[in-house]
């Protein structure tokens, strides 16, 4: 993908066969990329960013400005999230298998003695999904009815640059691992704002209207979706 430079502000340009020009500020550095139209020059292209400059710069100030977690190292009174809520991490070391419980403001490791630090983190993300496709799975039934729409599939991943996405052709949702550690109403959210999708593939007006009929308060979860602290290695939405 070409790079373009603007002042102190470097573009990643990706031209694509759409109508219209996207701007998106990226996190977690505030990287900008720029989806063009494929016949749209470099000079329109130029102009039109640099139109939106304050724009850019106030996203990426509020990046700057968003809390991240530390490092993890998977040890004793290391904090964690689950559902939004602060959690210490206990390491406790077993023979037997390996399980995550959590409880009291603790989640509980049990790990066998020399479990490595990867190990240890694989641990609790299969806890993260687990929990995470145990909430959609309550929630996607209720939703499809209510929106009048089918996801033919979705799944859990890790997502750099998206908390969700949607193929609106394979009708195939796709959800952020990330969001089990999120308030729960904003997983309701994405999924909402992922099957509104499947009725309307752009962020226009006519998907906004979707979004205020079936889930009148969304700009408010996005708000706090936003504002959650972000993973240490990690990426709004």
């Amino acid at each position: 993908m070409p790079h373009i430079q603007i002042g102190t502000i470097e573009l990643l340009l990706n031209r694509k066969p759409i109508k219209n020009l996207h701007i998106s500020v990226l996190p977690p550095d505030g990287r900008v990329r720029v989806s063009a139209p494929e016949k749209m020059t470099d000079t329109a292209i130029r102009m039109a960013v640099i139109s939106r400059i304050p724009w850019i710069k106030k996203q990426q100030s509020d990046f700057a400005k968003q809390p991240r977690q530390s490092d993890r190292e998977m040890r004793n009174g290391e904090s964690h999230y689950l559902w939004g809520r602060h959690h210490r991490l206990s390491v406790v070391e077993r023979a037997g298998r390996h399980e995550v419980k959590v409880g009291r403001g603790k989640i509980d490791l049990y790990v066998s003695a020399g479990t490595s630090i990867e190990n240890k983190d694989l641990l609790l993300s299969q806890y993260y999904r687990s929990a995470l496709k145990s909430r959609v799975s309550e929630l996607l039934p209720y939703w499809e009815k209510e929106i009048s729409v089918t996801a033919n599939s979705w799944g859990v991943k890790k997502m750099k640059t998206k908390w969700g996405s949607c193929n609106t052709e394979a009708r195939r949702i796709w959800l952020n691992l990330e969001l089990a550690k999120k308030p729960p109403e904003c997983l309701e959210y994405i999924l909402v704002h992922e099957l509104v999708h499947l009725l309307e593939r752009r962020h226009n007006e006519r998907f906004k209207a979707y979004m205020d009929k079936h889930l009148p308060d969304w700009r408010e979860r996005r708000s706090l979706l936003n504002k959650m602290p972000l993973a240490h290695n990690n990426w709004i939405y």
